[in-house]
């Protein structure tokens, strides 16, 4: 049974946010990292699974950034994404009654504990005060799985639905690496 690169948002969720999936380290049992938001998108087979992540951090300073890249630099590349079961068990949205665990394509029945999945690619956008934002564009060279952002692209009119901050978004698709050739269009 292969998973269709089934997107769901993970984070933010509900006020409890012990319920809400997180990234942690293989081994680790007590430090998590919790983004301000994150996305999964669930690919692979039962018995191959993996989950590729999108994530944004809300940064408040400049130390407040440093910390977060920390957490995503590239040698960190040992991650796991940690799905709880109530979690799983939970519709995929209001208006959506699918169960996460089935909309994911992964599993067969329903789950009776955490799902743990592999993290095979990430990308993390950073959305920055206005006077951070424009010093750190100014100095700064991003890493390949990095974006960044003003907060205020984020928070401001149209939020999430406005065109620009969609357009820069897509470009954060690890398929934006490849170049799409059409033989056709090459005459």
């Amino acid at each position: 049974m292969g998973a269709r690169g089934a997107w769901l948002r993970a984070r933010p969720g509900t006020i409890d946010e012990f319920s809400d999936p997180y990234l942690k380290h293989p081994g680790s049992n007590r430090l998590r990292t919790v983004p301000d938001g994150l996305w999964l998108c669930f690919g692979g087979t039962e018995s191959d699974p993996y989950v590729d992540v999108f994530v944004v951090e809300a940064c408040s300073t400049i130390t407040n950034l440093l910390d977060k890249r920390s957490r995503f630099a590239p040698s960190m590349h040992s991650l796991l994404a940690v799905c709880p079961v109530h979690w799983l068990l939970d519709n995929v949205s209001p208006s959506h009654e699918m169960p996460r665990w089935r909309y994911t394509g992964l599993l067969r029945s329903e789950p009776s504990s955490q799902l743990v999945l592999p993290v095979r690619d990430i990308r993390v956008m950073y959305a920055l005060l206005p006077r951070h934002y424009e010093g750190f564009a100014a100095s700064q060279i991003p890493h390949a799985h990095e974006y960044f952002a003003p907060v205020s692209a984020i928070l401001g009119p149209g939020g999430w639905q406005h065109p620009l901050l969609r357009s820069f978004i897509a470009r954060t698709s690890n398929r934006a690496n490849f170049w799409e050739f059409s033989p056709a269009a090459a005459g």
